[in-house]
């Protein structure tokens, strides 16, 4: 038996929740990287913070293709990577 898949609306939510994650992250490691060194003990969650975001990165990439592969004629590139006016989170 195969799993259901995501719907298209739900990888374009999907899609919108992972970037605004990610955004936030790169936010926040920015922050920490201009308060504190960039490198010794206290450069470690801005590190640990960019760790997260490329993790993100690497299962929006993933999910872009599934989205492809399963909705070959209704997708469009903006489900995972919305221009930067559509996203819910802006520094």
């Amino acid at each position: 038996m195969t799993k259901p898949r995501l719907s298209i609306e739900e990888h374009r939510e999907l899609g919108m929740r992972l970037t605004a994650i990610r955004d936030e992250l790169l936010h926040l490691s920015t922050r920490l990287g201009n308060a504190y060194p960039r490198t010794g003990p206290e450069a470690v969650p801005a590190r640990n913070l960019n760790t997260a975001r490329e993790a993100v990165d690497r299962a929006r990439s993933e999910l872009d293709h599934a989205y492809f592969r399963e909705h070959p004629r209704q997708t469009d590139t903006t489900a995972y990577y919305p221009h930067t006016e559509d996203r819910a989170y802006r520094a």
